[in-house]
C-alpha cells in the first residue's frame, strides 16, 4: 500500500522524525494559515510530480494563492490533483538520501544512503553508483551505531550521532508500521538539524490483519482524496479501478494485482478492472468484489480471480465465490487461481460446486485472456 506524502509524514511525526510545519488543502478556496516562503506539493500516488510541475516554491502569499489555483487544475501523470500540502520552506544547507527497505535478493533489511539527495535514486544508481551506500543489517536489532557511523562518513555527514538517532527512528517506524519501504528524499541538513522534506512509505498489504484500524484509516483518507476520479472508488477494503479491457480481474493483494495486469497485457489481452481486496479478506469481501466487477458496464467477457492466501483462507474465498454464483449466477467464463492457506479445502469446495481452479498464475491468465477472446 503506497501512502501519500502527508500520510508518510504523519507516520514520521509519530516516531519523532522532524518534518516541516504544513497544512493539507483539499479545496483551492480553503483558507491557508501558513505564510510564505512556502512550498506547494501536489498529493498524488504517482511519481515524477516535480518534473510534471506538481511542486511550486512560493516567495509570497500571492504566489501561494495562484499556485493552488494552478495545481488543482493539473493532472500528474494522469492522476488529478485533489489535495495539496502547503509546507514551510526549509533553510537547506545540504541534501541527502536515506531509506530503509528490504533486499529483494535475500529478504534482509537494508539501509540505503547517498550524498546526492533530491535526485531520483534510480538516476543516481545509473549515473553515479559510487554515491550510493548500502548497508544490510539485522532485522531484530536494527542498524548498529557502528554501521551508521560508517554511513555518515561515506556521505560526508558531520554529525554521526544525529544521523544514528534518525536511523533508529526510521527503523522503529519501518518495523512497527509493517513497512516495506521508508524513504526520505531529500533529507535536508538545516541549522535546526535534519528535516525530512519528503516521505515515501510503502506498507505491506499482507500485514493488514495486524493493523486493520490503521490500514482502514489510511484507506479512508485516500478514498476521500481520490474521489475526484470517477473511475476509482473504495468500499471497505476493496480498491476498484475501471479500465478499458474485457478481462475482469480480482486479486487479494495489490502487488499480485499489478503483476496480473502486466501478465494479462503480455498474453495479448486487456484488463477491464483492477479490483484488489485489501490484503486481508473474508467471504463477504470477495462476494462484494465479484458483484462490483459483474455489475460493470459494459460487461466483462471473462472473470479472473487471483488468490495467494498468505493470511487469507482459501476455504473462505471459495465460500464467497460459490455463494455469489448461487445467488446471482456468473454468466461469463470464470478462472480462479487458488493457492496458499487451506488451499486443498478451498479447491475441494470449488470442485464440488463444479468450478475449476488453477495452480499456475501464467496458465490462469492465458486461459482468461483466451476465453475473453472466444478462443476456447
Amino acid at each position: 500500500m503506497k501512502l501519500f506524502e502527508f500520510q508518510g509524514k504523519g507516520i514520521f511525526r509519530r516516531y519523532g522524525i522532524r518534518v516541516p510545519d504544513s497544512q493539507l488543502v483539499t479545496d483551492r478556496n480553503e483558507k491557508v494559515t501558513l505564510s510564505a516562503p512556502a512550498v506547494l506539493k501536489s498529493q498524488v500516488l504517482t511519481g515524477g510530480r516535480g518534473k510534471a510541475g506538481g511542486i511550486i516554491v512560493c516567495s509570497n502569499n500571492e504566489e501561494i494563492a495562484s499556485g493552488l489555483d494552478d495545481l488543482f487544475t493539473k493532472e500528474i501523470n494522469g492522476e488529478p490533483v485533489s489535495a495539496v500540502l502547503v509546507e514551510d520552506a526549509a533553510d537547506i544547507e545540504n541534501e541527502f538520501y536515506l531509506a530503509i527497505t528490504l533486499d529483494g535478493g535475500n529478504g534482509t533489511p537494508i539501509l540505503i544512503a547517498s550524498a546526492a539527495g533530491g535526485v531520483d535514486i534510480e538516476t543516481v544508481a545509473k549515473e553515479t553508483p559510487d554515491k550510493i551506500v548500502t548497508t544490510p543489517f539485522n532485522i531484530l536489532t536494527g542498524p548498529s551505531d557502528y554501521q551508521v557511523r560508517l554511513v555518515a562518513r561515506a556521505i560526508d555527514y558531520p554529525d554521526a550521532r544525529e544521523l544514528t538517532a534518525l536511523v533508529k527512528q526510521m527503523f522503529t517506524a519501518f518495523t512497527e508500521s509493517d513497512a516495506t519501504l521508508v524513504e526520505i528524499n531529500p533529507l535536508a541538513q538545516t541549522p535546526e538539524g535534519l528535516v525530512a522534506l519528503d516521505a515515501k512509505v510503502l506498507l505491506d498489504d499482507n500485514a493488514a490483519f495486524r493493523q486493520r484500524d490503521f490500514f482502514q484509516e489510511l484507506l479512508s483518507e485516500q478514498n476521500r482524496l481520490l474521489n475526484a476520479s470517477e473511475t476509482m472508488e473504495r468500499e471497505d477494503t476493496i480498491t476498484f479501478v475501471d479500465l478499458e479491457g474485457d478481462v475482469g480481474m480480482i486479486s487479494d493483494g495489490a502487488g499480485t494485482g499489478m503483476l496480473t495486469l502486466d501478465l494479462i497485457r503480455d498474453a495479448g489481452g486487456e484488463a477491464a478492472t483492477f479490483c484488489e481486496m485489501g490484503g486481508i479478506t473474508s467471504p463477504q469481501v470477495i462476494y462484494d468484489a465479484i458483484r462490483k466487477v459483474m455489475e460493470r458496464t459494459p460487461p466483462v467477457k471473462s472473470l479472473l480471480i487471483v488468490l495467494i492466501g498468505g493470511f487469507n483462507r482459501m476455504d473462505e474465498m471459495a465460500e464467497g465465490i460459490i455463494k455469489y454464483r448461487e445467488e446471482h449466477g456468473i454468466d461469463v467464463p470464470l478462472v480462479v487461481r487458488m493457492c496458499g492457506t487451506l488451499e486443498e479445502v478451498g479447491k475441494e469446495m470449488m470442485t464440488e460446486a463444479g468450478l475449476p481452479t488453477y495452480d499456475s498464475l501464467l496458465e490462469s491468465v492465458d486461459q482468461a485472456v483466451a476465453l475473453a477472446k472466444g478462443d476456447c
